[in-house]
């Protein structure tokens, strides 16, 4: 498994005589021996942010990315820390990455505070332990250890694309806007691991946009823990993209980013007021009509507990409206069943808000407890086979649903991103479907297509998640 990350680790693309210049260049300087650092990434899209910035400044600092344990001098080990099976399987990562190899740094969500302790206990070979997005500590980590061989190293011909390193195919990459977030959900340790909510200069991000473009990006995953809050920390503070005025603000950025041409997908949004702002722009196709918003439960009880915002019933009623503006909007969600104290009457609810509201596209987990949250200490705590059971007729209703919504795409032409291709067919998305958590679009025995492309498609057919099409060739969009 680890080896697969390993090889996940994608440097930069290459084409043409820049590829010959790549390989002439790293033969002729194989013998002289660069520090070779491994990397794993595990967790979310902000951690595989991270990790695309750490192995930007490895590359900058003169040092190779090794594909596997024995050839790495060191190995980097960025943990998620979010739920308890995601903190084991950072804890084995990070047992097997010493196992392999013996010099281990370890960064991420896991680094700071108790499960830091719980690293080190378990660890105690590890060379160093830093929490998320601390950069400075792991470069210094690195170059400690294996300090770089300045020698081996020529900025004029060891090029680095602009973009930095990327961890996505190279036609899809994420936006991290903000870092943090001034949530206490109770079932969350977020602000525990990355705290309050910093948002980046608008200007910053619409300049890492443009570069990500430049470089041949067709999407913009917009990224952070509340992107409805962006900015709320800077009060919104005033900045200058290209000569023009914008604040520091969710609809400001969607504007400016909406200019690029490209698709950009906005993630991890809240339903406040002011996100009714944003659906005039994707009516008029200036951003995707997608929102990701993380509902979590429709039971008002149950919201309470959680410490999560919105009121339900009205959030039925804005959907509603959205959907007025922008018929064509599809709503991602997350929701939790068996939280705490959670009755058969409260979970009777949430379905039935889910039948109302018919949401898109949604994901369920069981709650799941994890170290420092408050929710611990909350009483009557489902007992597992009550949630799985909860689980499975969730799913079972959002299934119908979503199978319902699908089959009324049969027949639309839609432009879709291909992902992979391979003897059997072409495999994209559509606007509707977020890499890696959404479903996809098949094309069977249709291989006249590169990853990256960018294609009409009729709608063929659909299950509960997925659909399937045909290529529209140009006589045909002509006769239509």
């Amino acid at each position: 498994k680890t080896d697969s990350l390993f090889a996940a680790t994608r440097l930069f693309p290459y084409t043409g005589h820049r590829l010959y210049s790549y390989l002439f260049r790293h033969r002729m300087t194989d013998t002289l021996q660069k520090q070779k650092v491994g990397f794993i990434s595990l967790g979310c899209p902000k951690a595989l942010v991270d990790s695309e910035r750490i192995l930007t400044q490895l590359k900058l600092d003169g040092y190779d990315i090794s594909p596997n344990y024995h050839e790495a001098d060191v190995v980097v080990v960025n943990t998620c820390g979010f739920i308890d099976s995601a903190k084991q399987e950072s804890m084995d990562a990070i047992s097997e990455a010493i196992n392999e190899n013996g010099k281990v740094i370890v960064t991420g969500c896991m680094g700071k505070g108790t499960d830091a302790e719980s690293i080190k206990a378990a660890n105690p070979d590890v060379l160093s332990v830093s929490g998320p997005a601390d950069y400075t500590s792991v470069m210094d980590a690195v170059h400690q250890f294996i300090p770089p061989t300045a020698a081996t190293h020529n900025p004029l011909i060891d090029l680095i694309p602009p973009q930095g390193v990327k961890l996505t195919p190279q036609h899809y990459a994420y936006l991290k806007i903000s870092e943090g977030c001034n949530h206490r959900c109770t079932f969350c340790i977020i602000p525990d691991m990355r705290g309050d909510l910093v948002s980046r200069p608008i200007a910053d991000v619409v300049s890492e946009a443009k570069t990500l473009v430049a470089a041949g990006v067709r999407e913009l995953l917009v990224i952070s823990q509340d992107t409805s809050a962006y900015g709320v920390d800077v009060k919104y503070k005033l900045d200058f993209v290209d000569g023009q005025a914008r604040e520091t603000r969710m609809l400001d950025l969607a504007v400016a980013l909406g200019e690029l041409g490209v698709w950009v997908r906005l993630h991890y949004v809240y339903p406040y007021p002011h996100v009714d702002k944003i659906i005039p722009l994707m009516a008029a196709g200036k951003i995707l009509p997608y929102l990701d918003i993380p509902f979590q439960h429709a039971s008002p009880r149950i919201l309470k507990l959680m410490k999560r915002p919105g009121n339900q019933e009205k959030v039925l009623e804005r959907i509603k409206n959205w959907r007025t503006i922008c018929p064509e909007l599809v709503i991602r969600s997350t929701f939790v069943v068996g939280f705490p104290g959670e009755t058969e009457d409260d979970f009777q609810l949430l379905l039935d808000w889910l039948q109302e509201a018919q949401l898109d596209r949604v994901g369920c987990f069981k709650y799941s407890p994890v170290e420092g949250a408050k929710a611990n200490d909350l009483p009557d705590h489902v007992p597992e086979a009550i949630q799985q059971q909860r689980w499975e007729r969730f799913m079972e209703t959002q299934q119908h649903i979503s199978a319902q919504r699908l089959q009324q795409r049969i027949g639309q032409q839609l432009e879709v991103l291909i992902d992979e291709v391979d003897e059997q067919g072409a495999v994209g998305r559509c606007y509707a479907d977020a890499p890696e958590i959404d479903g996809k679009v098949y094309l069977d025995d249709f291989t006249d297509t590169f990853v990256g492309d960018a294609l009409l498609v009729t709608i063929t057919g659909a299950d509960e998640y997925d659909l399937w099409a045909e290529p529209v060739y140009e006589d045909e969009e002509l006769d239509g």
